[in-house]
C-alpha cells in the first residue's frame, strides 16, 4: 500500500470535494492519504501534515489545482523527488496533465509504474543564509513603491554588466512560459536544460535574454543605494539590501512530472496561446 499526498488549491471549491472523494477513495483500497494541514477538514479522511513535514515517505503526490499549485507542490516537497501529477482544476494548465474526471484512473495507473516521467530542471538560489530552489524563477526586482533599481550582474566569476531595470528574472525551462515570457523572453523546451535571464523594463538599449549553459553561475548584485526584493516562484523570500549578492545556479535536484505516453509541449503551446487554428 502507498502513502499519497495531496495538495489542492484552497480557494477553489471543486478541489477541495475532488481531494475529499479521492481520499476516501484511496483509503478505502487501503492507502494512506495525507495532505497539508489547513487545507484538511477536520472530519476528512485526509490526514493532516505540516508543511516540514509533508513530503516524509510519499510514494506519489497528486497536485489538485492550476500551475500556482504544481509550484506551491514541488516548494513542499523541498528537494524530494517523488512523482508528482497534476490535476488541473487551473485556467492555463501549462504543468497539469490530467482533468479531474481522470484523476482515480491515473492514481491507478501512476501507482502501478504505468506512466511516464518528465525531470525538470531546478534552480538554485542562495542569499546570506537563505537557499532555496525554484521550479519556475527566481526575481530580484524592486522594491514596491522605489523607482528602478541597478543590479550588477557576473557569470562564472566574470563581470558581464550592470541592469537599471525593474527586475531581473532568472528562470528554468520550464519557467520560459510563465514571468519570463511575459517580460518578452523566448519560449525553451522545458527538457532543454539551461538557464535564462531576462531584463524587466530595462533603462538601457540592451534588452535581450541570455540563455546561459545550466551549469554557469550567476551573481546578482544589487547596485546603488535602493534595495531590492527575491522572489521565488512567486513567494516573497527576501530583501537585498545594497552589496548584497544572490548567487543562482542548477539546483542538485530535479521536479519529476508524471505523464502518460509522449507529452506533446508543442501542442499544449498551441492550445493554450490561442495558436491552435492558424
Amino acid at each position: 500500500m502507498a502513502t499519497i499526498g495531496l495538495v489542492l488549491h484552497g480557494q477553489d471549491p471543486a478541489a477541495a470535494t475532488e481531494a475529499e472523494r479521492l481520499g476516501a477513495t484511496l483509503t478505502a483500497d487501503g492507502h494512506t492519504v495525507v495532505g497539508v494541514e489547513g487545507d484538511v477538514a477536520a472530519d476528512s479522511s485526509v490526514t493532516p501534515r505540516s508543511e516540514a513535514d509533508f513530503a516524509t515517505d510519499l510514494d506519489l503526490v497528486v497536485s489538485l489545482g492550476g500551475d500556482g499549485t504544481m509550484l506551491r507542490t514541488v516548494g513542499l516537497l523541498g528537494g524530494s523527488e517523488v512523482g508528482i501529477l497534476g490535476v488541473n482544476f487551473g485556467d492555463l494548465g501549462y504543468l497539469t496533465v490530467i482533468e479531474p474526471d481522470e484523476s482515480q484512473n491515473a492514481i491507478t495507473r501512476a501507482l502501478a509504474g504505468e506512466h511516464e516521467c518528465e525531470e525538470r530542471m531546478l534552480a538554485r538560489g542562495t542569499v546570506g543564509d537563505l537557499c532555496f530552489d525554484a521550479f519556475n524563477d527566481i526575481v530580484v526586482e524592486r522594491a514596491p513603491g522605489d523607482t528602478t533599481v541597478r543590479i550588477g550582474v557576473s557569470i562564472d566569476g566574470k563581470r558581464f554588466t550592470s541592469y537599471p531595470a525593474d527586475g531581473l528574472i532568472l528562470s528554468t525551462p520550464t519557467g520560459s512560459t510563465a514571468y519570463a515570457f511575459s517580460a518578452r523572453g523566448p519560449i525553451v523546451d522545458p527538457n532543454h536544460d539551461c538557464l535564462q535571464l531576462t531584463p524587466v523594463s530595462p533603462h538601457m538599449l540592451f534588452d535581450r535574454s541570455l540563455i546561459l549553459s545550466p551549469d554557469s553561475v550567476i551573481e546578482l548584485t544589487v547596485e546603488g543605494h535602493r534595495p531590492a526584493v527575491v522572489s521565488v516562484d512567486g513567494r516573497t523570500m527576501h530583501t537585498m539590501q545594497p552589496g548584497d549578492t544572490l548567487r543562482c545556479s542548477r539546483s542538485p535536484h530535479v521536479a519529476r512530472l508524471i505523464t502518460f505516453d509522449d507529452r506533446d509541449h508543442l501542442a499544449v503551446l498551441k492550445s493554450k496561446l490561442g495558436l491552435a487554428d492558424r
